[in-house]
């Protein structure tokens, strides 16, 4: 069932789903989610299997504002500072997990982390202040597919496996999280998305690391993620091919353009609904010419990079 989030009596229909443990999916400012009670071990348990979600894969709890996230992990003097500046905003902080913490094991997926972030949609911040708990929510689509952006994405891609879908329009974001870590003062950089390692160094006033290692600590880590059921081939340069369909970028025009004038926020807003309207299209290929690597271009490269992985988890 679709409903639109301000429509009368949207977030209190959400409200007691989730308290009775079931999934709703809802609107944020990145692509939509997929949330349940975070406290509720059943509840988030549906998650994975709605998702098809590996069970070591971590998820992220959405939180009203950092009063919330401060119930559940220990938040230090720099992330204090990077949260006064971006929360509410597309950035997650994979922080220690108190020992005390009262939500689901299974959000953290055996680690003794938690990852948190406060979305900018102030009627989801206001749904889950009157739950008054976390909500768990991964992006609300099968494990490894294209991430929603829309309302309908999410029915395509799971149907009667969630209760409620609230409708809050396209994302204005479009790609996920940026996601940290902090840990001893040292900020790694787990997932870029559009809150860049320069402006986070600058706020902090320490340096922002590339993550270290392969093991999956954050959401966006699996080598192949993001994936429409066409192949993708990335920094396509050739001619037009009646077999491919071409993402273009600026002057490479393509059969569908991220951003005819070449800018990277709209780019990256419009990069899954691209790749969907791309595998929708019965080619045999999709191709991507260059997209630069600077700015929000490394997020969205990124994404493009496991979208065109071998598909070794699926």
């Amino acid at each position: 069932m679709i409903i639109k989030e301000n429509a009368a009596g949207a977030k209190e229909k959400a409200l007691d789903l989730l308290s009775n443990g079931e999934l709703v999916a809802i609107p944020t400012e990145t692509v939509y989610g997929l949330a349940a009670d975070a406290s509720n071990e059943q509840a988030v348990a549906l998650i994975y299997a709605a998702k098809g979600r590996p069970s070591y894969n971590p998820l992220i709890c959405h939180v009203s504002d950092i009063e919330m996230a401060a119930r559940y992990v220990d938040i230090k003097t720099t992330a204090q500072k990077l949260i006064d500046k971006f929360w509410p905003g597309p950035l997650t902080f994979v922080l220690p997990r108190k020992q005390n913490c009262s939500l689901a094991k299974a959000v953290s997926a055996g680690l003794d982390t938690l990852a948190v972030r406060c979305p900018q949609n102030e009627t989801i911040r206001a749904l889950i202040a009157e739950l008054n708990k976390p909500i768990a929510a991964p992006s609300a689509n099968p494990s490894g597919k294209i991430s929603p952006t829309c309302a309908a994405d999410v029915e395509e891609g799971l149907g009667s496996k969630v209760s409620l879908i609230l409708d809050g329009g396209p994302c204005v974001v479009g790609l996920e999280s940026t996601i940290i870590s902090i840990e001893n003062n040292k900020i790694s950089l787990l997932r870029p998305g559009t809150i860049q390692s320069d402006e986070i160094a600058a706020v902090a006033k320490c340096p922002v690391f590339d993550r270290e290692g392969s093991e999956i600590t954050a959401p966006g880590q699996l080598s192949s993620h993001y994936a429409p059921n066409t192949q993708v081939t990335l920094k396509y340069s050739g001619p037009p091919n009646d077999d491919i369909f071409i993402i273009g970028f600026g002057d490479n025009q393509g059969n569908l353009n991220l951003s005819a004038k070449g800018h990277l926020e709209e780019a990256g807003r419009n990069l899954f609904a691209s790749l969907r309207k791309a595998d929708q299209a019965g080619k045999k290929a999709i191709a991507v010419v260059p997209i630069p690597a600077t700015g929000i271009g490394i997020a969205i490269n990124d994404r493009l990079k496991r979208a065109a992985a071998p598909k070794d988890h699926a």
